[in-house]
């Protein structure tokens, strides 16, 4: 019997999963599940459940390598249009799981509303950026959610609101499986001075990241009070190549896939560094970055 008898049209088997990640690295996924309404996702969940088959969340793949191997158990994306919804009340809007954050933000700003500016250039889902909080100098997106809409991984939907939603750097305490929608508190601005804030962040970025490389954002947290990136750099790691992955030159947080890189070159390449780090420093980096095994 087919697990996922009449889910047919949301089921892809042996996915890629290279085509669903910023690295474009790693093997396929089993399956790579995309529900297009809430029960679906419940339905697809009990099964999963029933058949002992583990499950995955994926956003946009900005910041997450997939192993060689590939993934072993189900992958959900909530990309459709169904979870892919904003909706406004005056300075509130309801953004769901799938909505990209480069469109979120320029519809803000088109509609005077100031608050997500310091999110400018971060690629990813609002779903996957408020799992790990996501931001940067400027700010993060913990500071303007009010509330999220959330199932756990028996399928119960809830809502978790501040103050009982607490967010900390690249970190929240939401521990259910599924974000399904946030919350976010904005405030009345100019829409031209929305969008020169907007323009003004993601050159700062252009000119201090990567970003015309092939990369997944920040490897490594920065430890309280530190830079990951300048202690990489302190370390003389920019330029360590190993296989096809390589530091990058520009930001030592970076690591660049070049021609011919595997997700092992990737992993050999953040051991080497964390342990340079260590031996150095006598401190151990933390990931920033997912990775699926």
């Amino acid at each position: 019997m087919n697990i996922f008898s009449g889910l047919e049209k949301i089921v892809e088997t042996k996915h890629p999963l290279i085509k669903e990640t910023w690295y474009g690295l790693g093997g396929p996924a089993d399956y790579l599940i995309r529900p297009q309404t809430t029960d679906q996702l419940q339905n697809v969940v009990k099964r999963c459940n029933d058949n002992n088959i583990p499950i995955y969340v994926l956003g946009f793949g900005s910041n997450l390598l997939v192993a060689d191997e590939g993934v072993r158990g189900a992958v959900i994306q909530l990309k459709t249009e169904n979870f892919s919804q904003m909706n406004f009340t005056r300075e509130q809007v309801s953004a769901g799981a799938g909505v990209e954050l480069g469109r979120l933000l320029l519809t803000c700003a088109k509609k005077g509303l100031s608050g997500l500016e310091p999110l400018a250039g971060i690629p990813g889902s609002v779903g996957g950026s408020v799992r790990m909080n996501a931001g940067g100098n400027f700010g993060d997106i913990g500071a303007v959610v009010e509330s999220v809409t959330l199932m756990d991984k028996d399928g119960r939907i809830f809502q978790k609101s501040k103050p009982e939603l607490q967010f900390d750097y690249r970190r929240t305490n939401i521990t259910a499986r599924f974000i399904l929608e946030a919350k976010i508190n904005l405030a009345q601005g100019n829409p031209d001075q929305i969008t020169r804030n907007i323009k003004e962040i993601w050159v700062f970025k252009k000119n201090n990241q990567p970003l015309n490389t092939i990369n997944s954002g920040c490897i490594f947290k920065n430890p309280r009070g530190l830079s990951a990136g300048a202690m990489i750099d302190r370390a003389g790691l920019k330029g360590l190549q190993m296989g096809g992955a390589v530091v990058s030159e520009k930001h030592a947080n970076f690591i660049i896939a070049r021609k011919g890189c595997t997700s092992k070159d990737v992993m050999r390449l953040i051991d080497l560094i964390r342990e340079k780090v260590r031996n150095q420093f006598n401190l151990e980096l933390e990931l920033e970055i997912e990775i699926w095994k």
